[in-house]
């Protein structure tokens, strides 16, 4: 939760800096079981949380099917515009970059990390590996076994009815009460399109979907839970987004730096979120400083608390 607080500190520097909205501030709302536990988490962490009543869940999200139990309202919260996010820091180091396939990271005998690319093969005196469901298969050519599952999900985006809200809050929905055990929505530009997404599919160790239909079968799914818990959306998707998650044991926000040598390789999920705070965390660490957290395996940052 403090990586939290202090990457959305840094989220909002980075939007005074560059001059756009990165994280929309319309709020982030739960509903389950559990949600009195997560907000004393969250307040004991400090963050702005609070408990809502049906009325106020309404105004938020006026686009749930009833609801008569407790919710809670991150008041802070928000959508990550991500392709924002990625220009702005694109055009910020635009002079810094080189595209090329990378397909070995090793350290040597030298001290040094030789980095093959389909270009060119060189060392580095520090390499830090961030390459999403690539990351596993390029830490083995170091040496290492990184403890990741894959797997594929689907997001799909629905049109608003009627005149979109000018406010709109994310939701997290852990209820059961709409026919899926979990399910996160959040709104698109402009409000006119609610994304949402319920489960993922397996991969197995050679990359590719255990069961080819299971993408499909996912679809269908987000389509009858909408139709059950959010009725403000109209009933057929507009868009999709289908994406890899790269999974590690002790938790679904789980994360970790593994190191052979002077390279180091994040695996973890959800990461984005944290990108201002873990970028800043793990340059501190490649340059022998104190990243201010926990990042290696056995710290199981992540891991659920009890």
């Amino acid at each position: 939760m403090s990586l939290a607080l202090r990457s959305r500190a840094l989220w909002r520097e980075w939007e005074a800096a560059g001059g756009r909205e990165l994280v929309t501030g319309d709020g982030v709302v739960s509903i389950g079981p559990h949600v009195r536990r997560r907000a004393e988490l969250m307040r004991q962490a400090g963050a702005a949380a609070r408990l809502i009543d049906p009325g106020e869940l309404s105004e938020r999200l006026p686009l749930l099917a009833g609801w008569e139990g407790e919710a809670l309202l991150d008041e802070d919260g928000g959508v990550i515009r991500t392709r924002a996010a990625i220009e702005m820091l694109g055009d910020a180091l635009a002079d810094s970059m080189v595209f090329d396939e990378v397909l070995s990271v090793r350290p040597t005998a030298a001290g040094t990390v030789q980095v093959h690319a389909g270009a060119t093969a060189v060392e580095h005196d520090r390499v830090v590996v961030c390459a999403g469901r690539e990351t596993a298969s390029l830490a083995r050519s170091a040496g290492l076994v990184v403890p990741v599952r894959q797997s594929a999900h689907v997001r799909l985006a629905f049109p608003v009815r009627g005149e979109p809200p000018k406010r709109l809050a994310c939701l997290l929905e852990g209820s059961g009460a709409y026919g899926e055990a979990s399910a996160y929505a959040d709104p698109l530009p402009g409000n006119r399109l609610y994304a949402v997404g319920v489960d993922e599919t397996p991969v197995g160790p050679d990359g590719a979907l255990v069961d080819p239909e299971g993408l499909a079968a996912i679809a269908q799914r987000t389509t009858r839970y909408v139709a059950r818990a959010l009725p403000g959306l109209a009933p057929e998707a507009a868009q999709a987004r289908h994406c890899w998650i790269t999974e590690l044991p002790w938790g679904h926000d789980a994360f970790a730096v593994w190191e052979a040598g002077g390279a180091s390789f994040l695996v973890g999920h959800n990461l984005f979120k944290h990108a201002p705070a873990l970028g800043r965390a793990l340059a501190a660490q490649v340059m022998g400083e104190d990243p201010g957290i926990e990042l290696r395996p056995d710290d199981r940052l992540g891991a659920p608390r009890p």
